[in-house]
Parts: structure tokens; sequence; C-alpha cells
């Protein structure tokens, strides 16, 4: 298996893409994934006049880096909402960049809305999926879905298991789309994680590797939280899962917004990039040893 981690790393620090990929490659991974997150919010990246070029930029960067685009996540929105032909225009461009990039899965959030029942959250997504489903047919880009993170809110039904996960994959139905499983979710299931792996199986098509303690989507590193890893590496042995091994994780340094403001010196409000660049290079090392530990760790 190989190690991967995503570009928003480092979105704190820098809103160009080609940098981040840079950063995370200086700390030994030879693959990444996209976040398209930070473009539509500053409106750059993919989403400016020339996205064309931008798209030749990005490959030329890679290249000259010695690091593989090897999976993305389309900015989260609200893809049933009534006026969601922009959301869903703005995802439909992420799955043009990974076709230009050669990049073989796109996750895509699933949505959600109060008052709606699961058949009818079920029929709302296939609607939202489709168009996109329809555009990644052109460069053979899987679509991935993933078990959200669990909240329990009165009339409102979301995908936060496997269980339901599958259902949904299912009821789309179409080969193009799989699941990409959140480890740092699950972890707030009651279920095993290498129980809920074997109910998807061959739909497992990515992953993000987090942790926490058990009750918040904090994106901790592994071992700062409570997921059991030894659950999480069976599963994936016993579905056969050959794809990337790729941290999705927010939570090194907490963001300077959560802590206590001191007006009178920001200098340390936020970790230096020196400090953030070590944590990445630590990153790296403990998934090479996670890996290692059970015997997959690929180059």
């Amino acid at each position: 298996m190989k190690l991967a981690t995503t570009t928003g790393d480092f979105h704190g620090y820098t809103h160009a893409q080609a940098d981040c990929l840079r950063y995370i490659r200086e700390a030994g991974f030879r693959y990444a994934d996209y976040s398209f997150g930070v473009d539509l919010r500053t409106h750059g990246g993919v989403y400016v006049a020339d996205y064309e070029a931008y798209f030749d930029d990005i490959n030329r960067a890679a290249d000259d880096l010695g690091i593989r685009l090897v999976q993305a996540h389309a900015p989260m929105g609200s893809p049933l909402a009534d006026d969601g032909g922009q959301f869903i225009r703005d995802t439909i461009r992420c799955v043009d960049a990974c076709g230009a990039w050669g990049i073989p899965n796109l996750v895509v959030h699933s949505g959600y809305t109060p008052g709606l029942s699961v058949e009818e959250t079920f029929a709302a997504n296939k609607r939202f999926f489709s168009p996109i489903l329809e555009r990644a047919e052109r460069y053979g880009t899987h679509i991935l879905v993933e078990n959200f993170n669990k909240m329990c809110v009165e009339g409102l039904y979301w995908i936060d298991n496997a269980t339901d996960l599958l259902g949904l994959i299912e009821y789309v139905d179409h080969p193009l789309f799989h699941a990409v499983w959140d480890a740092g979710h699950a972890n707030l299931q009651e279920m095993p994680q290498d129980e809920e792996l074997r109910i998807l199986g061959n739909h497992v098509r990515a992953l993000h590797i987090q942790d926490n303690m058990g009750d918040t989507d904090t994106h901790l590193l592994p071992f700062l939280g409570t997921m059991n890893l030894d659950a999480l590496m069976n599963g994936l042995r016993d579905i056969g899962y050959e794809g990337y091994f790729t941290f999705e994780v927010g939570g090194i340094f907490t963001s300077p917004s959560r802590r206590r403001p001191y007006a009178a010196d920001t200098r340390l409000a936020k970790a230096p990039l020196a400090l953030k660049q070590a944590a990445e290079r630590y990153m790296y090392e403990m998934g090479k040893c996670i890996l290692e530990t059970y015997g997959c760790f690929e180059e």
C-alpha cells in the first residue's frame, strides 16, 4: 500500500496548490490527494477563467516534483439545494481536472435535507450524482461517496455507516460509483471497522485516514485518538484493499481561530511553517510504520 496525503495539509499556509505539492513531496510523500475546496473558496485554481492552462501548470508541477496525483476531493456544499445547478457545475469542473491529471478517484459528498425519508434522500442524491457520473464516464473517473461523521438530529437522515453507504451505492447503481472509507468518521460508530469494511467489500476504492476521541470529528493523527488501527488494518486486509493509504488530518495543530485571543502579540497564533513541515515529515514516518507493521508498505 502506498502513502498519500492531501494538499489541504498546507492550505493554512498558502493558496497555491503547487506549493502544497512541494511541501508534501519534501516530507516524503510521493502521492497526493488534490483538495478542490480552497480553489472554490478563493475562486482560483481550477476555477480561473483559463482553467485548462492551470491544468497544464499542475501537471508540470507534479512532474517536476516527482509526485503523482492519485485522488481528489470535490468542494463541500449543498448538493440537494433547489439552486444546486452551480454546485453541480463546480463539481463537474473537478471531474474535468481529474481527467486532465489522470486522477482515478474523486470524492464527492452526498447530500441530506431535513424531513426527507431514506428513500427520498437516496432519490435526491441519485439526481445530484447523475450529471457528475455522466461527465466521469468521459475519463473513467470513479466518483466516491463517504461515510459521514455521526450526527444525531431529529428528522434528519444522513449516511454515517457502512450499511447505509452500501445502500446508496446500490441505489445509484453505476459502475463508476463507489466508496471512500473515512476511518475517523467510522470511529464515531460502535461497530468495529473490520466489520464495516467487510460490508462494503470491493466498493472501498480510497481512504481518509484520521483519528478522534470517539465523540467529535477532530481529524487527529492516528494514535492521538481512540481509533483501533488493528481493526482498520485487518478490515483492509480482509477486503483485499490495494488502494492508497491517504491521510486527511487537519488536527495536527489547532486552528488559530479556536485559541484564546491575545491581540497584543500574534507571532505564535499559528504554528510556524517550519513546524508544520516537521509535523508532515512525522506523519509520513507514522504512516510508513503502520504499513510496515502489517507488511504492506510500498514506495
